[in-house]
């Protein structure tokens, strides 16, 4: 059963009020993870000898590179990200999926076939995440690691075991949950800046005049000045804002505040010393290029700041495998993918959730991609065009959200979509100069990933069409039931049928009916409504009706949730008032009827044959009903029928 999405209720406001000192720490450990570990690996891909397009090392060049990291950030980070995007929240969550959600609400007003076309190109922006949460384990990790051979030159065989090694003992943990290890992510990565911060200030002391790369007029002159080099060098610089869209994915968790505080207060500022650090020691040494970033730390420090580095990647990882969990879990209750299994690892934070078949694909997905590409050198190719890609995707919905939303004046709206487009359409352009090299992949990754969600919710449309003609009317079947001759027995106890909605005959009821010819004495047709908010409180959690009867045991429940929780049967009849419910129920011994459907593909010209396979091949990835939903598996009774697609 995949829940409908009705229009939207009210839900509580997550990640406003009063910033805390321990929550802006928090935010410090999770959500800036990506994006502050990109000096890792950034100004060593631009200046890379091997890319395709190198960038020649000379003074000019180092003074453009370093300003335009340093603007780019600025631009696509502080501006565009923390001051604009963050405003643009669903009940306190943001994210690519939140975004989605504003624009299915605007569904029903003026420009809705606009708003449908957006919401589909945000999917695929979803999708891309998918590409990005493969990407982001393997080049952090590796980059990482790959600090040893400037260590130890002779350890260098080692880097792709040792990255191995890690990267199969965090997925192996997930399901142990992140509530416990979460408390050290803070301090680490708080350790993480101070550290990078310092050496970057280190080494600008030696050469301050790196300072002057500060100007904006830089980052112009090099970007118009050199445009055949800048051009594409903006395909590495992009590496230096990878991160960004997690500030705005985990703004639920902690909210704009805290994290715009976090950011402006040590990320900008440790990453920003850091980078030009490296620009400074590139400028006294142009054989540091190679590793600028470990290079910065005097020979006795190396070794402990690869291991730092390490655990700040795999923190970096962490983060966007949390994130994959989360976005599959939205896609799943907004019915862009089938029903998967989700365990919570936390009883008191919602959001950390894990989700099995999510983890282990991923696994096997950047295990294949270390193998693969070997270096963070060349992931970096594939990195930079999932980032861009996303980026783009979330400006332009952002803006339009604001326009039809909230009426922002249109010369205002295009005083700023014009110019923040205008430079994301440079970096996705030069991104695109690298699909030979390894930008298809995040591509190719979006775009299976998109065509599985889609054909998924056009199937689901397909099956539930069948399935209400095959099960009729509810209100016509009930009113059968009462003038049925002889009369119907009625067996003692509860029965709970799950259904999609309150329009139709649960299949299992008809079937119990129709062959058995008996009912339980009390009936409850529970159907579950996921709506375009987070999360709903258990006051505003169920709706009743009597279904025009109010003494014959018969009843519908409608429990409303949100996209980012998990449905539990046995607390919503908990929560339903015996006054209503036309008789006790008993949560304790009520037994519950699930309608199991097979799908079989049929001659009818619904979907592309290919589509049919597609869609029935998903279905197979469908976790139990059962377990999904909370219910007892010893008093459940699972009834099948067989639709054509």
């Amino acid at each position: 059963m995949v829940a409908e999405t009705p229009t939207s209720r009210p839900a509580q406001t997550a990640g406003r009020g009063p910033v805390r000192a321990a929550v802006v720490v928090g935010a410090l450990g999770v959500v800036f993870g990506d994006i502050g570990t990109s000096p890792i690996y950034t100004i060593q891909t631009v200046f890379n000898p091997q890319d395709p397009h190198p960038v020649p090392i000379s003074t000019a060049n180092v003074y453009g590179v370093v300003s335009l990291i340093f603007w780019s950030v600025m631009i696509i980070v502080t501006l565009t990200y923390i001051s604009l995007v963050m405003r643009a929240d669903n009940d306190g969550e943001g994210g690519i999926m939140a975004l989605i959600t504003l624009l299915r609400r605007l569904g029903g007003q003026r420009g809705r076939r606009a708003a449908a076309i957006l919401a589909g190109v945000g999917i695929f922006g979803a999708a891309l995440f998918f590409g990005d949460s493969m990407i982001t384990p393997a080049i952090s990790v590796l980059s990482a690691v790959e600090g040893l051979k400037i260590v130890e030159p002779d350890m260098e065989n080692l880097i792709i075991p040792i990255t191995v090694v890690i990267i199969i003992s965090l997925f192996a943990v997930q399901r142990r949950g992140t509530a416990t290890v979460g408390r050290l992510f803070g301090p680490v990565m708080i350790l993480w800046f101070l550290t990078i911060g310092a050496f970057g200030v280190a080494e600008i002391v030696q050469h301050p005049e790196i300072l002057k790369a500060l100007s904006p007029t830089y980052a112009l002159g090099f970007a118009t000045g050199h445009f055949h080099i800048a051009f594409f060098a903006l395909a590495a610089i992009v590496l230096s804002v990878t991160g960004a869209e997690a500030l705005y994915a985990d703004m639920g968790h902690f909210g704009r505040k805290a994290i715009t505080r976090g950011w402006l207060g040590l990320v900008l500022p440790a990453c920003t010393l850091s980078y030009f650090g490296q620009g400074a020691l590139v400028l006294g040494d142009q054989t540091a290029v190679s590793s600028p970033f470990f290079l910065l730390a005097p020979g006795w420090a190396r070794l402990p700041l690869v291991l730092l580095a390490t655990a700040a990647t795999v923190i970096a990882s962490q983060a966007v495998i949390t994130g994959a969990f989360s976005v599959a879990s939205q896609a799943v209750q907004l019915g862009y993918l089938p029903r998967l299994r989700v365990a919570h690892t936390s009883e008191s934070t919602i959001g950390q959730i894990y989700v099995p078949w999510i983890n282990w694909l991923l696994m096997v997905s950047v295990l294949t991609l270390v193998f693969a590409f070997q270096s963070s050198a060349a992931l970096a190719y594939a990195f930079g065009m999932a980032v861009t890609a996303t980026i783009t995707i979330t400006t332009l919905l952002f803006f339009y959200v604001a326009r039809t939303k909230w009426r922002t004046p249109l010369w205002l709206v295009l005083l700023g979509a014009i110019p923040l487009l205008a430079i994301d359409g440079l970096f996705l352009a030069a991104n695109m100069t690298k699909l030979a090299h390894g930008a298809w992949l995040p591509l190719l990754i979006g775009l299976t990933a998109f065509t599985v969600m889609i054909t998924w919710a056009r199937g689901r449309v397909i099956v539930t069409a069948a399935r209400q003609k095959t099960e009729g009317p509810l209100r016509e079947f009930i009113t059968q039931l009462h003038h049925r001759d002889p009369p119907l027995t009625r067996l003692p106890g509860t029965a709970v049928f799950l259904n999609r909605g309150s329009q139709t005959t649960p299949l299992a009821m008809r079937a119990n009916v129709e062959h058995n010819r008996v009912l339980h004495e009390h009936v409850v047709i529970l159907s579950i409504d996921t709506l375009p908010v987070p999360r709903v409180p258990d006051p505003d959690r169920v709706r009743i009706d009597e279904l025009g009867y109010s003494e014959d045991g018969i009843i519908h429940v409608t429990a409303n949730y949100g996209y980012m929780e998990t449905p539990n049967v046995p607390h919503v009849l908990g929560l339903l008032d015996p006054a209503r419910t036309e008789g006790p129920i008993s949560v304790e011994d009520a037994s519950y009827f699930l309608s199991k459907i097979e799908l079989k593909r049929g001659k009818a010209p619904t979907m592309a044959p290919w589509r049919k396979r597609l869609f029935i091949a998903t279905s197979y990835i469908t976790s139990d009903a059962a377990d999904y939903f909370g219910l007892p598996r010893e008093r459940t009774v699972i009834m099948g029928s067989q639709i054509e697609v």
